[in-house]
């Protein structure tokens, strides 16, 4: 029911925003507006409690939980564990948004501050490692541990609904727990393939850039056909090989680009920039956390931190699937640490890399990104490799890089559709991949020539409000099981204890026993 039901929906929407773009989008973007002005408070109060709860978790009694139980072993060496959630959670993300979102912010400050100024410069990269740090990758690890403990701890099949058994008991498996599974279905699906088609622009700006080819509608096509192939090869050799491998030759790849940046661009300023920033996003993490403008009546936290917010709920079970499935064998400290703080401080030296950049390009004359800005997001990157040695080479590496994020984040995606629509668990059976991987493709092209991805990605952040109040349900439940698992572990761990000093005491008195027979003959 959740496969059939879900491309059906998945069919409705995109044929909605294919034949008719304009007055679909009309309507999207005045119920997001409504949604964010009545209760757009709400997703920076749940997500700052997510970050909260998540810190509590794993420095708190329940860290030395394991995942899968406590004779479970992890399935993936820690280096590849890492660069598969890097991969999978934002890494076509940052290459995307590196240098472009901190020269954005730098054009139109938040806080009221004067555009294009020091103290807008300051903001800007602040902001940046604040929509790219802990509080999404918090929202991605409460999924992520939640789905992953109810299946390997509670032979769960990895469904979103099984989350809330707990609460709603034995209709987890009912018409509720279908319709929860197939609200996250087609969410993962529609933000899947509006952010290919977004990866989709920016490789083929990256090919004009490079190769001098226009990037026409054809171009596009043929990458998303390219991409296609990559991603189902990717796919269907399973989590051990193509993913996996693919992730690890991923996070090499950046690093040598972030390595060859950090070296020809300005070193010491991208240093002043990483500890500056850290300092600032640090000192300043409660008050952007819970920040609204009421007075001012300003937009720029509604279109930006809480779009970011819903559009980090909107993907945390697409992200968070697929993290409980490469995470059994892990404690829950070792998991929040990896999931959370880990690619945080990525994420934070990639943005001081290539933000910094671009704001010292911008700032002393080097290069004219704003004027990159104007032609769209996906240009500033190849913009800002102009201004440095190399600059050809750089592009290159970073089309490179895009592509294989772009599949990375693909055969990922088809795979825990693939799993979020099928009842059993474990690994989901070749065909439902297949269907999805053709269906995320055909998503991806038909928006991309009807021009619906602005509205399918308003959609997405409306969508975001209900999975946003399933994140209090899913702390609730996760805490009472985690607990229950505590005592019960307090419970084996005394009865473990009484034994061995059960099993001492027996041995002594066996020994004074002994003793005591052996002096009996003296004393006759």
């Amino acid at each position: 029911m959740v496969f059939r039901v879900s491309i059906a929906l998945v069919a409705v929407l995109v044929l909605l925003a294919g034949i008719a773009p304009g007055p679909f989008n009309d309507v999207v973007q005045a119920a997001l507006a409504e949604v964010v002005r009545s209760v757009g408070w709400l997703y920076l109060l749940i997500v700052f409690l997510t970050l909260s709860f998540l810190l509590y978790l794993a420095f708190g009694r329940f860290g030395n939980l394991r995942i899968g139980g406590e004779d479970a072993e992890p399935d993936f060496s820690r280096a590849s564990w890492l660069a598969m959630l890097f991969a999978t959670g934002m890494g076509i993300g940052l290459v995307f948004w590196g240098a472009a979102e901190p020269i954005s912010h730098f054009a139109t400050p938040p806080e009221g501050l004067a555009p294009q100024s020091v103290d807008a410069a300051r903001a800007a990269m602040r902001y940046a490692f604040f929509h790219w740090g802990l509080h999404p990758w918090a929202i991605y690890a409460l999924i992520g541990l939640a789905m992953a403990w109810f299946q390997y701890n509670r032979n769960g099949r990895g469904l979103v609904s099984d989350m809330l058994q707990p609460l709603i008991g034995r209709h987890h498996r009912g018409a509720i727990g279908h319709a929860v599974n197939i609200a996250a279905v087609v969410a993962t699906a529609i933000g899947v393939a509006t952010t290919l088609g977004f990866g989709t622009i920016q490789i083929a700006a990256g090919l004009q850039r490079v190769f001098g080819i226009t990037a026409s509608v054809t171009v596009q096509l043929v990458i998303i056909a390219t991409a296609f192939v990559l991603y189902m090869a990717s796919t269907l050799s399973g989590v051990d090989r193509g993913i996996k491998w693919l992730s690890n030759c991923n996070l090499l790849l950046a690093a040598l680009l972030l390595a060859a940046v950090l070296v020809l661009g300005p070193s010491g300023f991208i240093f002043d920039t990483f500890t500056t920033t850290l300092g600032a996003y640090l000192n300043q993490l409660v008050t952007m956390s819970l920040r609204m403008s009421p007075f001012s009546g300003s937009t720029w936290v509604a279109d930006w931190t809480i779009f970011y917010w819903a559009w980090w709920i909107a993907w945390a079970p697409f992200v968070g699937a697929f993290i409980a499935r490469v995470s059994r064998g892990r404690s829950v400290r070792e998991f929040v640490v990896g999931v959370v703080l880990a690619p945080t401080l990525l994420g934070f030296l990639w943005f001081s890399v290539f933000g910094g950049s671009a704001l010292w390009a911008q700032l002393t004359g080097h290069a004219d990104l704003l004027q990159a800005l104007g032609n769209g997001y996906e240009t500033v990157l190849f913009a800002l490799f102009d201004s440095l040695p190399g600059g050809v080479l750089l592009s290159a590496v970073a089309l490179v890089l895009l592509v294989i994020f772009f599949v990375t984040s693909a055969d990922s995606a088809v795979l825990v559709l693939a799993s979020m629509s099928t009842d059993e668990a474990g690994d989901p059976p070749p065909a439902r991949k297949a269907v999805w991987g053709v269906a995320v493709a055909l998503i991806a092209a038909v928006l991309l020539l009807a021009g619906g991805l602005d509205a399918l990605q308003g959609m997405i952040t409306i969508a975001a409000l209900p999975f946003a109040l399933l994140m209090v349900l899913v702390m609730v439940c996760l805490y009472r099981v985690l607990d229950l698992e505590y005592q019960l572990e307090r419970r084996r761990a005394q009865r473990a204890r009484h034994a061995v000093q059960a099993w001492i005491e027996r041995e002594m008195a066996a020994q004074d026993d002994a003793r005591t027979a052996a002096r009996a003959p003296e004393h006759d």
